[in-house]
């Protein structure tokens, strides 16, 4: 079965040279103006992935909140921005609400193309037992990787696919130094630095919730990061 992609762009031709594109990589797409459209449609019928424009229609964050929309209902679907909206400050918005990846409108299909791939094929690796599933414990982090789930002194921490598999590469090895190129590697994503920043900050924040004091991820800087050998031993 063909994996689905849903496309919320308002914009009708970018949407259907998204969609034409997509469908040329073998994608069943569904494609959707605004925001109450998506919403409706997609609680009807899931897809495997979403792409979403910030501004859509007479929203101008409309995207904003069709990804809280979606997160809220599951913790695992890829979502993706595709914006024209290029600053800074909206990406970190974006990648705080839970989204895997912002791109913006100048990246070519073909490597829109690609980054879908990578995050569908995470999924696929997963499902087909690519990864152990049996649970990594270290210290007070526990990650099921059969549900996606991690939990921080026994309490659930609601982390998005391409955060819940940064921490996996990053927990997995205490203490090893882990490149921005090698926790994308890792996590089977493709994203620019500034965009690994913005997710690390926001799975410390995440921890951080749970417990004040987290600080397993540490900064290395000019090199990346790693999760700290006595956090792995701690309890």
């Amino acid at each position: 079965m063909k994996p689905r992609i849903a496309i919320v762009e308002d914009a009708a031709e970018l949407r259907e040279n998204y969609r034409a594109a997509l469908e040329r990589h073998g994608y069943a797409v569904t494609t959707h103006a605004g925001r109450a459209d998506a919403e409706a449609a997609l609680a009807a019928r899931p897809a495997d992935l979403v792409i979403i424009d910030i501004g859509l229609g007479d929203e101008p964050e409309g995207g904003f909140e069709l990804c809280r929309t979606l997160r809220a209902g599951s913790s695992t679907l890829p979502i993706i921005f595709l914006t024209a909206r290029d600053s800074e400050i909206d990406a970190i918005s974006g990648l705080r609400l839970g989204a895997d990846d912002y791109l913006t409108k100048d990246i070519s299909l073909e490597h829109l193309a690609a980054r879908v791939s990578a995050l569908l094929r995470r999924i696929a690796a997963q499902r087909g037992g690519d990864a152990d599933d049996a649970p990594l414990q270290r210290g007070s982090l526990t990650l099921d990787l059969a549900r996606y789930a991690a939990h921080w002194r026994g309490t659930p921490v609601s982390l998005s696919l391409t955060e819940f598999w940064l921490v996996h590469a990053l927990a997995r090895h205490p203490g090893h130094v882990k490149s921005r190129e090698q926790l994308m590697a890792a996590a089977n994503v493709v994203l620019d630095d500034n965009s690994v920043t913005a997710q690390v900050r926001r799975i410390r924040r995440k921890f951080a919730a749970v417990e004040d004091a987290f600080d397993a991820i540490e900064t290395v800087y000019g090199m990346g990061y790693r999760w700290r050998e006595d956090s792995a031993d701690s309890r």
